[in-house]
């Protein structure tokens, strides 16, 4: 069952994002004095007194917009109104009453939806008493608050939860179970519980303009992210729930990402930081390469931001369509990756158009199964039978006249899978032979398209451990 949905609108640079934010609880959408830094729809989840509830940021609205991209805001907005079960209309109180106000509010009336005005930015009783001059508008019910400071949006969630229609018998939902990675990095080796894979997070990234925004559209059909020719059209990061196979999906949009030397400061900054989180929170991240200039410095950038945050990776050369191709276009593209970067070796690799909706369907299907891929977990026997084997095909070199010994293995983590590997001294093992053993686990269980780690731990023996507990003796000195 789907939660009830409230829609935030009003004009530009009246709060509307910065109480988005603490409807929610966190730092989701973009928050700056310029007009017009919210673009797309994004979407939250707020709770107040047990209700659950969907919380939708929009643009501002404006009577003329000034370019293809204003108008796009504009269609978002009104889309957002149209699905919502509430409306709660912003104004700022610091500013007074607007032509535009009447504007939007005139819209909300012909729109037919419940709505409650908010006056915001009352950071004090004065700016209060002063907002009473937004009851011209028409409103019932109206509350002053301050989004920043907090002031009186409990009054504001009241109201909401108050208008919200009838609460469903299935609107709550179960919460997923998480694990700390932080007792891995301390050194805690004990086995992880079972965790079970939910609803796959898939963060769509890339460079600027390489075609996220219009795959995201292609898989939702319709005008979901605005699209634009023009570099940083999206800012926000937005989430999409879909379908695949019957299962459900969260495809997350992001911001294109360049350089951190050719990051302007301010919108874009935020952007990039936003699309960095996205890669964090994602199981899997779906890397927008444009095939026509092919697999660039900026490619590998964000490609390196994924294999640091240790998610799964899809590779996907879009506008494939726009190239001319014979017989052996493919094959040489994927000898030139693989040279240029060996590293990705193990990741999967789809040639697609998301204007033409080529390969589309594809896409979604590897990403569900690099995310499958991440939650597999290997049964420590038959991992240890492996690793026997691959010592006996191959035993590490003796460095400095040792030689070193792999006792046995466990894997102790999932997503991504983590294996220990417990040897007489971990100096001893040469990355050539890590890379050997990775390769090994790969050739026999797959894991494509998701990175893998290789922990190697001394195993202490039990001689030397109770040597280490056992209680040391104080010397006495003697006295004549």
């Amino acid at each position: 069952m789907s939660l009830p949905v409230v829609a935030i609108v009003g004009r530009p640079n009246v709060g509307k994002s910065t109480l988005f934010n603490r409807l929610v609880g966190e730092r989701v959408a973009i928050v700056e004095d310029i007009p017009g830094t919210t673009r797309d729809r994004v979407y939250g989840t707020g709770e107040w007194n047990g209700r659950r509830f969907t919380v939708v940021d929009t643009g501002g609205l404006e009577l003329e917009p000034g370019s293809h991209i204003e108008e796009r805001v504009q269609d978002q907005a009104r889309v957002a109104i149209e699905e919502s079960d509430l409306v709660l209309f912003v104004v700022d109180a610091a500013a007074g009453i607007a032509p535009l106000d009447h504007e939007v509010a005139d819209r909300l009336r012909r729109a037919g939806k419940p709505t409650i005005l908010v006056v915001n930015k009352a950071d004090n009783p004065r700016r209060e008493h002063e907002g009473a001059e937004f009851y011209a508008l028409g409103f019932e019910p109206t509350v002053a608050v301050s989004a920043q400071h907090g002031r009186s949006t409990g009054d504001l969630l009241d109201l909401v939860v108050d208008a919200l229609p009838p609460a469903q018998p299935d609107e709550a939902l179960p919460e997923a179970s998480v694990y700390d990675e932080r007792d891995l990095a301390e050194g805690d080796l004990a086995e992880l519980a079972e965790t079970e894979m939910g609803p796959p997070r898939v963060a769509i990234v890339g460079r600027p303009n390489t075609g996220k925004s219009t795959f995201i559209n292609r898989v939702l059909g319709e005008e979901r992210m605005i699209v634009s020719d023009l570099p940083g059209t999206t800012r926000d990061p937005v989430d999409s729930a879909v379908m695949v196979d019957g299962e459900p999906m969260i495809l997350v949009d992001t911001a294109g990402i360049r350089r951190r030397g050719s990051v302007d400061r301010g919108i874009e900054r935020y952007s990039v930081l936003r699309a960095m989180k996205a890669i964090e929170r994602a199981d899997v991240a779906v890397v927008m390469i444009d095939a026509i200039e092919g697999y660039t410095a900026q490619d590998a950038h964000v490609v390196g931001h994924v294999l640091e945050a240790a998610k799964g990776i899809v590779l996907v050369m879009n506008k494939w369509d726009a190239l001319e191709k014979d017989g052996h276009t493919a094959d040489d593209w994927l000898k030139t990756l693989r040279r240029e970067a060996p590293y990705l070796a193990w990741a999967d690799i789809v040639f697609a158009s998301a204007e033409t909706g080529q390969r589309v369907e594809r896409i979604l299907h590897e990403a569900r199964r690099v995310a499958e891929e991440r939650f597999r977990r290997i049964p420590t026997g038959e991992l240890n039978r492996l690793v026997t084997d691959a010592v006996r095909a191959h035993p590490p070199a003796h460095v400095r006249n040792r030689q070193p010994k792999i006792l046995y293995a466990t894997q102790v983590a999932i997503g991504p899978p983590t294996f220990v590997v417990f040897v007489n001294d971990p100096e001893l093992i040469h990355f050539s032979y890590r890379r050997y053993l990775e390769n090994r686990i790969r050739a026999e269980y797959g894991f494509l398209g998701t990175p893998i780690r290789l922990i190697f731990r001394q195993r202490v023996s039990e001689d030397a451990a109770r040597r280490s507990t056992r209680p040391r003796r104080v010397a006495r000195s003697s006295r004549r």
